[in-house]
């Protein structure tokens, strides 16, 4: 059974091994390196922060107490638009339904925010990710290819 909780600023060790994880593991799924995030950028301060941001939803999926995934919905300029960040899965929980979990909760966060739109980035050569979202209702926007690759996907929300 997978479960999907919020996380608060009190969790930021938790967020913490699964972002190092997920950026160490599938490097080329973010835009952030793993670097970016070790050495002296290695606070608690740095972690609690991003975790208390009031334009934020963060989230773990758990399966029997063990966190195998984790997801974040950020408000945007635009009171429209809530963008997904932040998705990952671990290996080992792939394919049991853990991404669509952690879809399903940003999608139902963005709603109650108001939001008509959840947008979302997809890095070049990441189909399994492609899948999944498309999968989840997303449809690739024209003309939105970054020149590193990365391409622009989004999904209208009933609200």
């Amino acid at each position: 059974m997978i479960d999907v909780r919020v996380l608060s600023a009190d969790d930021w060790p938790l967020w913490r091994r699964l972002r190092l994880a997920a950026l160490a593991e599938a490097p080329y799924a973010f835009t952030s390196r793993l670097a970016d995030w070790q050495g002296p950028s290695d606070t608690e301060a740095r972690w609690r922060a991003r975790l208390a941001g009031t334009n934020t939803h963060d989230l773990v999926a758990e399966d029997r107490s063990s966190p195998v995934g984790m997801a974040s919905g950020i408000a945007t300029e635009d009171p429209g638009i809530v963008e997904l960040i932040s998705m990952w899965v671990a290996p080992e929980a792939r394919g049991r339904g853990v991404g669509d979990a952690l879809i399903g909760a940003v999608e139902q966060w963005a709603r109650r925010s108001g939001a008509g739109t959840l947008r979302l980035s997809v890095a070049a050569g990441n189909p399994a990710a492609a899948a999944l979202y498309r999968r989840n209702g997303f449809g690739d926007l024209q003309g939105t290819q970054d020149a590193d690759g990365t391409w622009q996907m989004a999904k209208r929300l009933e609200v």
